[in-house]
């Protein structure tokens, strides 16, 4: 065996992972390290997949001092002292974790609690990390010795890249990760996200296991394979095969009886037991097809949710906020939709807005049919959720992310706006999203500058076009791009929000649109067939009530 195989159980050990082949590793080139990378070219090789680690790892940016092995030479013995390695105890910020012993001999079980001691000695600043056991371990695998492992894993930790995100370290940034996933899943898994929701009291408490599925219970050949990939391309590959896992676990057990009284229970043990259903190969493949955010976008959203938490005070653990009952049934009230169907749409809006309570803005049964009065009563208030009843009992809605007041920003044009978590949605007579054209049909959108002199204009009458609004302010932290940073087909493209004196126009997504005239007594719909979704209601309709609904704190 190799120089690397001391803390390996060979007869663990996937046995095409201990091919001998003499191949080395000469690449530099980002793009081509992604895909040898993607296509397991070390992956089969353990010798070779440890040299590449050490290289990958040694290249990562670093503070200035950043202990080594030689530090660990030094503090392990004062540290651990003279107790049984398998006794340790771990450090709190690993908040129980599983330590997953892999593939790892009875040295390797002892050496991880070791290297994570010595860790929590070194990183005084690191408050939350329960991915950290998983990492050691896996490391472990393919290090010559303790001192080594502890060296790369101290690499990982003292990254001083902001555009480089490895593990988390603080419960900040832990948190505001599971809010980001579930926003993703949310967006790119509605099939599972619907289920998550239909079995589940609390979504984002599901959603807060998604590093556990990757660090914790994925096998040792899935999950070397997944971190091959995320030590060349980094935080964003992690997303994707959360992702893809959700999309498996979905499919095979659709519409069969859950094995436990727990949907978390259920799929940690599907994660566990993956290989019966799906290979690394295709787990991957299925992760890389999933056509996701841009790493900025990403960044952007995560930002979002941090600030988010930081408004209302979350920075350290504490006892989650059920956010799925987020809407209480006691201080509830709407004309137009049940609890129930408030928690549904509560389901769908993006995870720092779902951590709020409903605010009831506008109603016209209490402030009349007035355009003026609908805006200066939505004014002020980000997002919003404007909701519709019909004459014809037919129910329909937007969440709209941005101010009214930004249509102003347009002069006397009926200018667009807004950003691309717009969405709207029908609840009567059956429950369905439509999502903006873009974010489901990315091939549609041509990033493109937008010209000085463009026309912004559009008659309430005519197809929704590719004109938008002026720049949204800087300082806003807005997860998708906004209108304005498309050039888009106006026969397909449905621009979020237009307001004027005269009418309202809310665009929401796979051609749906919605027009309101200015009485607040009528409108009507536009509907493109290219997707062959439903209508949102009926093409010309009365309305009965509408309801404008904020977010409080």
């Amino acid at each position: 065996m190799d120089e690397y195989s001391r803390f390996v159980d060979w007869d663990k050990m996937d046995v095409s992972a201990q091919s001998q082949d003499t191949k080395e590793l000469s690449c530099t080139e980002f793009q081509e390290l992604k895909q040898l990378a993607r296509q397991g070219y070390w992956a089969k090789n353990h010798c070779l997949r440890a040299k590449v680690y050490h290289k990958l790892i040694s290249s990562i940016p670093c503070r200035t001092v950043t202990p080594d092995a030689n530090v660990y030479r030094d503090i392990v013995v004062k540290i651990v002292g003279k107790r049984s390695s398998s006794s340790l105890p771990l450090p709190e910020f690993v908040d129980n974790s599983l330590v997953p012993t892999y593939c790892l001999n009875a040295e390797g079980v002892g050496a991880v609690r070791k290297i994570i001691l010595c860790v929590a000695n070194q990183f005084p600043d690191i408050s939350f990390c329960p991915a950290l056991p998983a990492v050691t371990a896996l490391l472990l695998h393919y290090s010559k010795d303790e001192a080594e492992c502890f060296e790369q894993v101290c690499r990982i930790l003292a990254c001083n890249d902001p555009s480089k995100r490895l593990i988390d370290q603080t419960f900040l940034a832990f948190e505001s990760s599971c809010m980001t996933f579930g926003d993703l899943v949310n967006k790119y898994c509605q099939a599972a996200h619907k289920l998550m929701v239909a079995v589940s009291e609390d979504v984002l408490e599901v959603y807060s296991d998604w590093q556990r599925w990757l660090f914790g219970e994925l096998p040792m050949a899935y999950v070397a394979r997944v971190f091959d990939v995320f030590l060349v391309e980094g935080y964003k590959v992690l997303y994707r095969v959360a992702l893809a896992l959700l999309k498996f676990f979905h499919k095979v057990r659709a519409g069969q009886p859950m094995e436990s009284d727990s949907i978390q229970q259920d799929i940690r043990a599907f994660v566990r037991d993956i290989a019966k259903s799906v290979s690394p190969e295709r787990l991957l493949e299925k992760a890389f097809a999933i056509r996701l955010f841009s790493r900025k976008e990403i960044q952007l959203l995560q930002m979002a949710n941090e600030k988010a938490l930081q408004q209302k005070g979350i920075t350290v653990k504490q006892k989650r906020q059920n956010v799925h009952l987020a809407v209480h049934a006691e201080n509830f009230k709407s004309e137009i939709v049940s609890v129930k169907e408030m928690r549904d749409i509560w389901s769908w809006i993006p995870e720092r807005f779902a951590l709020c309570q409903p605010l009831l803005l506008f109603t016209t049964l209490e402030h009349g049919c007035s355009l003026s009065r609908f805006y200066s009563h939505s004014e002020g208030h980000e997002p919003t959720l404007l909701l519709i009843k019909t004459t014809a009992k037919e129910v329909c809605g937007a969440y709209l992310s941005t101010d009214w007041s930004e249509r102003r920003r347009g002069g006397n044009k009926l200018s667009f706006f807004g950003t691309g978590e717009c969405f709207v949605f029908r609840l009567q007579p059956e429950v369905e999203r439509y999502e903006w054209v873009i974010i489901k049909h990315p091939e549609l959108a041509t990033a493109g500058a937008e010209t000085e002199n463009q026309n912004h204009s559009s008659p309430a009458g005519s197809t929704l076009c590719s004109g938008s609004g002026p720049p949204e302010p800087s300082e806003r932290l807005s997860p998708f791009l906004s209108a304005r940073h498309f050039n888009l087909p106006s026969k397909t493209a449905s621009m979020f929000m237009a307001g004027s004196s005269e009418c309202v126009i809310v665009g929401g997504g796979d051609g749906q649109a919605l027009y309101l005239d200015a009485d607040l007594n009528h409108g009507r719909t536009s509907h493109c067939n290219t997707f062959n979704n439903q209508p949102l209601c009926s093409e010309n309709f009365q309305i009965s009530v509408l309801e404008v609904w904020g977010f409080r704190d």
